[in-house]
């Protein structure tokens, strides 16, 4: 993901977005306990991101009550690629 998508957006967006890029898929409460942010804060910045279309929301199987919340493929490409190259 490109610094121009996350600059404007807010701290406790960039922060969520960390959490997943570090920790992979993680339900809303798993990013409220892992960032330490309410649940309300995680609400709006996956919103934002939602938006910007940088974060994917899934079905949670193990409990269908809670959606699962990755980052986009082409986020996880741009990483890939950054990784490989010197």
């Amino acid at each position: 993901m490109g610094s121009d998508t996350l600059e404007d957006l807010p701290p406790s967006a960039k922060l969520v977005y960390k959490v997943l890029e570090y920790d992979g898929p993680k339900t809303q409460k798993g990013i409220v306990e892992e960032s330490m942010l309410s649940a309300r804060t995680v609400r709006y910045a996956l919103d934002r991101l939602k938006d910007r279309n940088v974060v994917r929301e899934d079905i949670y199987f193990a409990d269908a009550r809670q959606s699962l919340y990755k980052l986009t493929c082409a986020d996880c490409e741009a990483e890939t690629q950054n990784e490989a190259t010197p």
